[in-house]
């Protein structure tokens, strides 16, 4: 859609709006175009995503390994 800068201003919430449901919106000064309001992709991640599914212990990392599993870890095994 194709708005003048005067509609731009009294109507600049609904063409926000219209742009972040994916509408191009321009804005003309007169008939010639100027501007192009856009939406700002929003980020999707959520900290704490697997907050509460995750079950059981994890590994110790500070623990030392048994000397099996440092075997492994070098190749000698």
């Amino acid at each position: 859609m194709q708005v003048t800068i005067h509609n731009a201003k009294t109507n600049l919430s609904k063409l926000i709006e219209a742009a972040k449901a994916g509408e191009e919106v321009i804005i003309a000064k007169g008939k010639i175009p100027v501007a192009r309001i856009v939406a700002i992709p929003q980020n999707k991640f959520t900290i704490g995503l697997l907050e509460g599914k995750v079950t059981g212990d994890g590994p110790d990392f500070f623990e030392p390994m048994s000397e099996d599993d440092l075997a492994l870890w070098e190749g000698k095994a």
